[in-house]
């Protein structure tokens, strides 16, 4: 099995634009994503894709392995689906979040593990949910698995709603799994679903991997223990820097 992790990084986030290149102790964002996947075993290579020269340019003066793709894709599996086009040989793809520096590698292998069984056409994470916090928060999507492991559905509200208990109640009645967002592709699965329309439930929920459940397609999940930590506005970053400092 020879599986590519793809970084995608763009420039122009709405909410903190030029992100992938923000300082973080001595080193950009990208550059601590990139080193971090490196490190997984189960990856035999690792690129950045990206829409600009600044990004471009930057990981070039690391050392970095890098891409450019086109300015126009609206998600980063249309990114990773250009690329796929463009680095043929390998049997699956590693969708690894730009936004998260300290991205631990047993997560990159424990998703590539999931491509171990050959019906495996899309894979993703998720944790369990451990307070209420979390779990009736709308930016934090909820996601219900089946007993084969594979994901039914993910909303940014709280799945399965559970009757006649109090809603604080709700974690001391049922275990809650929220999506980790790093996904695994079978490559010849990429190419179909980079391709798919825009789905209603989709739409309604604006959660990407909703248009491959819509179209029959089945996600397999596997569950980490590990907590990630993503840049998502300004805000975020000292909370990184703290952890680097530990």
């Amino acid at each position: 099995m020879k599986i590519l992790g793809i970084i995608p990084a763009r420039y122009d986030s709405t909410r903190f634009p030029g992100k992938p290149l923000i300082d973080l102790a001595g080193k950009s964002m990208v550059q601590r994503v990139y080193e971090q996947a490196k490190k997984a075993s189960s990856l035999a290579d690792v690129v950045v894709a990206t829409d600009d020269e600044r990004i471009y340019n930057a990981v070039k003066a690391f050392k970095g392995n890098v891409i450019m793709t086109s300015p126009n894709h609206r998600s980063g599996t249309d990114r990773c689906a250009e690329v796929c086009k463009k680095m043929i040989g390998f049997d699956a793809i590693i969708n690894i979040q730009g936004d998260e520096p300290l991205i631990d590698p047993k997560q990159i292998n424990l998703l590539a593990n999931c491509f171990n069984d050959i019906s495996t056409e899309l894979a993703t994470l998720v944790k369990k949910i451990e307070s209420n916090k979390e779990l009736f928060n709308q930016n934090t999507p909820k996601v219900i698995i089946n007993k084969n492991s594979e994901a039914i559905y993910f909303s940014r509200q709280v799945i399965p709603f559970i009757k006649n208990v109090a809603a604080e109640e709700f974690l001391n009645t049922h275990v809650f799994y929220k999506h980790i967002g790093i996904y695994g592709y079978r490559t010849t699965t990429l190419g179909i679903v980079s391709k798919l329309k825009l789905g209603n439930l989709e739409l309604s929920e604006q959660l990407e991997q909703l248009r491959w459940i819509e179209n029959g397609y089945k996600i397999k999940v596997a569950i980490t223990k590990n907590e990630s930590l993503a840049i998502d506005v300004p805000e975020d970053v000292a909370k990184v820097l703290e952890s680097l400092r530990k």
